[in-house]
């Protein structure tokens, strides 16, 4: 089954579009499959799940973490991971920052912003990123790469469409800015919601249950 649907989603996902493969809560057996099939990059949500994972398989894989971030489970992945999603406050920058001077490394970011209108959505506003007044030399160990942003899980395709419209646009104006040095990155769509991120200008797209299949939260 996963093999069919890495090579299924390879067809439909345009070229230029990467997939985080997120494998959270599924065993290490479903993600070397995944990676047989060639897929390198992997998102995880959990630290200490990100930990083992990434003890236990291949080295040349490409791990994010995608979850809610916490600084004391920076010290879990900081010494490997390609990068961090849904950095949501200048706190968390800052944390960032310290953890890789400490790990001597540069460590790439996703700045997460909140469009979707579930208050259990995490994230800077359009208006605080818009104002975010940190110059690059401050974090000489976080490369700002781009956003990510979730969508309302919502039947409404009109609303999801105008919700990542609006983080392209933002999007577009922080590049001119200098936050925006290096972001090449605009992380918007999961299984549910992909093709309309997409269409709105996503870059970058996070599947776990069109790839794996369902998950079962018991196991968490």
């Amino acid at each position: 089954m996963i093999s069919e649907n890495i090579d299924r989603l390879r067809a439909e996902v345009p070229k230029g579009v990467r997939i985080v493969a997120v494998s959270k809560l599924k065993p290490t057996d479903d993600v070397l499959t995944a990676y047989h099939c060639g897929q390198r990059l992997f998102g995880e949500n959990y630290a200490t799940e990100l930990r083992s994972k990434a003890a236990a398989l291949p080295s040349d894989i490409e791990w994010h973490f995608i979850g809610h971030m916490q600084a004391k489970q920076l010290k879990y992945y900081i010494g490997f991971v390609s990068m961090i999603h849904g950095v949501d406050s200048t706190e968390h920058l800052f944390d960032i920052e310290k953890a890789a001077a400490k790990a001597g490394r540069v460590v790439d970011c996703l700045l997460q912003l909140h469009i979707a209108q579930e208050e259990s959505k995490f994230g800077f506003t359009a208006a605080e990123l818009a104002s975010l007044s940190i110059q690059p030399s401050e974090l000489p160990h976080v490369r700002l790469r781009g956003l990510m942003a979730m969508a309302s899980h919502v039947n409404d395709e009109e609303q999801v469409r105008n919700e990542f419209r609006s983080a392209h646009l933002l999007y577009d104006q922080l590049c001119t800015t200098p936050i925006g040095t290096h972001f090449d990155t605009l992380s918007m769509g999961m299984s549910h919601d992909w093709p309309i991120a997409v269409a709105e200008g996503s870059n970058m797209i996070r599947l776990g249950t069109s790839i794996f299949g369902p998950r079962d939260y018991s196991k968490k």
